[in-house]
């Protein structure tokens, strides 16, 4: 077994599916926290699915580094070595290569670059890719593609898409696992002919899912906005949509409405670890002097540990500037229970007929400036 992926209902072009994969089965619109080192940073996998998460993302770039995709095999695979138990996806590992590595290049063979840890010369190839990939054993692996900055004028699109198309190919020729799904992703920058034009060259191949890549690298976010509500909607319907690296609250709901099915971002958990919780009514920079003697929870209303544990606003704070870690975690676990209860509610919305209410519900909680985080 693969992946089977079925809908269950539609509100416009919003849906809700389940998707089931070799370690069970995960009710989408879903948001992934990522894991980057095979761990979600400052929390334990139980606490990870204690805020409503059933599949977590791995870095392929960092974990071929270190500890080693052969180790991570040896040991069991990445189920085994990061003992979550549910779904995992892991990512190509290319743009990782292209922002992160020392001194990366790009041809037509792959990325070939010093790695950032010791500098050694290391080659990231379509078949390299899906060779680490599979030794790491998630569910869902990525094809290595090309992410163009988002100021790329069209020249670089088309390149970029054009490479990935090939990297496509021999992606799929390469990967031979029977127990792990495989999804292509569509480039194209905001540029909406170009993003159909790709879509439709790689809904062509047999790939398990297809994901939205080249999203939220710099280009204005009202132009993604645009695009995604162009382009989602048309991507292939009897396959998941993904898209990748995006974002905040606000992001995810256009996107939903839009019929995007899968989400990962960073920025729940990194925001947590510079002291920034997201609360429905807007962000909480939790050092600031008026948070000094604050006796509320976060958030009301919300039923993450720490609102239900009582931590006041004030203690908080106090954590933060003391740097206690517990603070990092608190943090963590509050701010991606809020995510999981977007993408819960936005299910049962759906199911309803009522996302439209639903987003604009939302959406009404906003701060002075307009902002859900």
């Amino acid at each position: 077994m693969t992946l089977s992926f079925r809908v269950l209902a539609r509100d416009g072009d919003a849906r809700t599916a389940t998707l089931t994969t070799p370690h069970g089965e995960v009710a989408t619109p879903t948001f992934m926290p990522v894991g980057t080192q095979g761990s979600v940073k400052t929390l334990t996998p139980s606490e990870v699915a204690s805020t409503g998460a059933r599949i977590v993302l791995g870095n392929t770039y960092h974990l071929w580094l270190r500890p080693g995709a052969e180790l991570v095999a040896e040991l069991g695979g990445l189920h085994a070595f990061t003992r979550w138990e549910g779904p995992m996806l892991t990512d190509s590992g290319g743009y990782q290569a292209f922002s992160l590595a020392q001194r990366c290049t790009l041809s037509e063979a792959g990325f070939s670059f010093r790695s950032h840890l010791d500098g050694k010369l290391c080659e990231l190839t379509p078949e390299e890719a899906m060779r680490i990939q599979q030794l790491l054993g998630a569910d869902i692996a990525m094809q290595l593609d090309v992410c163009p900055p988002g100021q790329s004028d069209r020249a670089a699109l088309e390149s970029a898409c054009a490479i990935t198309t090939r990297w496509a190919r021999r992606c799929l020729d390469a990967h031979d696992s029977t127990t792990q799904a495989l999804f292509g992703i569509v480039q194209g920058g905001t540029d909406v002919s170009l993003r159909l034009a790709h879509a439709d060259e790689l809904a062509a191949m047999p790939f398990d899912g297809l994901a939205l890549g080249g999203f939220s690298v710099g280009e204005p976010i009202e132009h993604m906005h645009d695009v995604l509500a162009k382009v989602a909607p048309r991507l292939d319907p009897a396959r998941p949509r993904y898209l990748m690296g995006v974002g905040t609250p606000g992001d995810l709901l256009r996107a939903i409405a839009s019929g995007v099915d899968m989400f990962d971002c960073v920025l729940p958990t990194r925001n947590a670890r510079n002291g920034q919780a997201l609360t429905r009514a807007g962000k909480i920079v939790i050092k600031h002097a008026r948070y000094a003697r604050d006796e509320k929870v976060l958030d009301p209303g919300c039923g993450c540990a720490t609102c239900l544990g009582g931590y006041s606003r004030a203690y908080l704070r106090h954590l933060f500037l003391a740097g206690e870690i517990l603070v990092l975690r608190l943090l963590t676990l509050h701010n991606l229970h809020l995510y999981g209860e977007l993408v819960a509610g936005a299910r049962r919305a759906i199911a309803r007929g009522h996302y439209a209410e639903y987003q604009q519900k939302w959406c009404d909680q906003r701060d002075d400036n307009g902002n859900l985080t």
